[in-house]
């Protein structure tokens, strides 16, 4: 298995140049072709605005949404161009309530999604509404960058950290990854209180450990203790101490009645990461 498709979605200008930056030697490495979906986003809601004032703005905004998706087509083709790679781009302009729909089905004929980190700092509404539809409705798996001054994702990560909790969404995500783990030179699979969810409490980890280790990757399982008041910190603050160069971990919803927003523990993951993460749910 190799990833043959990858997808990237930008809607901010300033994400062009380092999303790029990362999945162009991804993708190289991989043999794969990239797509790019450029997207000018209307963020307004129809209906709060004086009477008469609707429509005029409704194209005020439309005009900035497509000026916008022109601009990032035109930075991205500019890099693309550079490249040697098989690629292609589009470029859309949709309004906020449609971005999911669109996300899903571009992602679910894709074996790889790679998208900009969508919490924290200048990141807008958006970014997480294209991680969620991605994973959730579109079935893909993804690698969230860092961004900032965290790790780029390069073409083999040599250290790989594994959260594992025993649950469907991480060895969804396990199995997503597992055309860079088999390159990686260390598998670190890291356990917090397996008592918690473990079935296996006597030796936790066993099951998956072997699994692994049949692909010819050194494996090593760590088992902590939460001693931080969220699960995300003890994650990061463990992915730190190994020098890893990427987090597999699975991708859990907070919803009753739909799986599709991202949970808690997973935001805060995301948004104090500092190395790639590849989640799938």
């Amino acid at each position: 298995m190799a990833y043959k498709t990858i997808l990237t979605v930008l809607t901010d200008l300033d994400d062009v140049a380092p999303v790029l930056e990362a999945a162009l030697p991804f993708a190289r490495a991989e043999g794969a072709f990239l797509e790019v979906l450029c997207l000018g986003i209307d963020r307004t809601q129809t209906g709060y605005y004086f009477a008469g004032a609707t429509t005029l703005m409704h194209e005020e905004t439309m005009v900035q949404a497509q000026s916008l998706a022109s601009g990032i087509e035109a930075a991205a083709r500019a890099r693309l161009n550079k490249t040697e790679i098989s690629w292609g781009i589009d470029a859309l302009v949709t309004q906020t309530v449609s971005v999911a729909g669109i996300v899903a089905r571009r992602a679910r004929f894709s074996d790889l999604v790679m998208l900009p980190k969508p919490y924290g700092t200048g990141c807008t509404s958006d970014a997480s509404v294209v991680v969620e539809a991605a994973m959730f409705q579109g079935q893909s798996a993804a690698i969230v960058l860092p961004g900032g001054d965290g790790k780029p994702p390069g073409t083999a990560p040599e250290r790989v950290v594994i959260a594992w909790n025993e649950s469907a969404e991480a060895l969804s995500a396990i199995r997503a990854a597992l055309p860079l783990l088999k390159t990686a030179k260390l598998l670190n699979i890291l356990i917090i209180d397996p008592q918690r969810h473990a079935a296996e409490t006597a030796d936790p980890g066993a099951g998956l450990s072997k699994m692994l280790t049949r692909h010819g990757v050194e494996v090593e399982i760590s088992i902590v203790a939460q001693t931080l008041p969220r699960v995300s910190d003890v994650i990061n603050r463990h992915v730190q101490d190994q020098d890893a160069d990427m987090l597999v971990m699975g991708a859990y919803g907070h919803s009753r009645f739909r799986e599709a927003i991202l949970g808690g523990a997973t935001r805060n993951m995301l948004e104090n990461a500092t190395v790639p993460v590849l989640m799938a749910h």
